[in-house]
C-alpha cells in the first residue's frame, strides 16, 4: 500500500490528524502536548485498577463527546430526509458534505 492510499493516522490522544513523518516510525501523537497529556495519564493510573490504555475523560468532555455524536446523528437524519424527498442533487451533496465535517469533529474525543 502507498503512501497516498493509506488513511492518515490519528493522534492516539485528542484525534486529529498526525503528519507524516516520511522515515522512521509513524507519530502517535499530532503535537508534544498531546505527547505530554498521555504520560501523564499513564502514570497517574500506575498502580491502579485503571487498565493503563483506559480513556479517562472529565465530564465536560464526555458531555461534549455526546453532543459531537447527536449532531452527526440528526446530520446523518437530514441526509436521509432529503434522499427519501428526492432533494436535488447538489442540496444532498451539501448535506453529505457537513456531515462528514461533524464526523471528523466527532471523533475527537478530547
Amino acid at each position: 500500500m502507498t503512501s497516498a492510499s493509506r488513511r492518515p493516522d490519528s493522534c492516539v490522544w485528542c484525534g486529529r490528524e498526525v503528519a507524516e513523518t516520511g522515515m522512521g516510525r509513524r507519530r502517535r501523537y499530532c503535537r508534544q502536548s498531546c505527547r505530554q497529556r498521555a504520560y501523564e495519564q499513564r502514570t497517574q493510573v500506575k498502580g491502579t485498577s485503571i487498565p493503563a490504555d483506559a480513556v479517562v475523560l472529565t465530564s465536560e468532555e464526555a458531555s461534549a463527546m455526546v453532543d459531537r455524536v447527536f449532531q452527526v446523528r440528526c446530520a446523518a437524519e437530514d441526509v436521509a430526509t432529503a434522499v427519501a424527498e428526492g432533494a436535488a442533487a447538489h442540496e444532498v451533496e451539501s448535506l453529505c458534505a457537513d456531515l462528514v465535517q461533524l464526523a471528523r469533529e466527532a471523533e475527537r474525543f478530547r
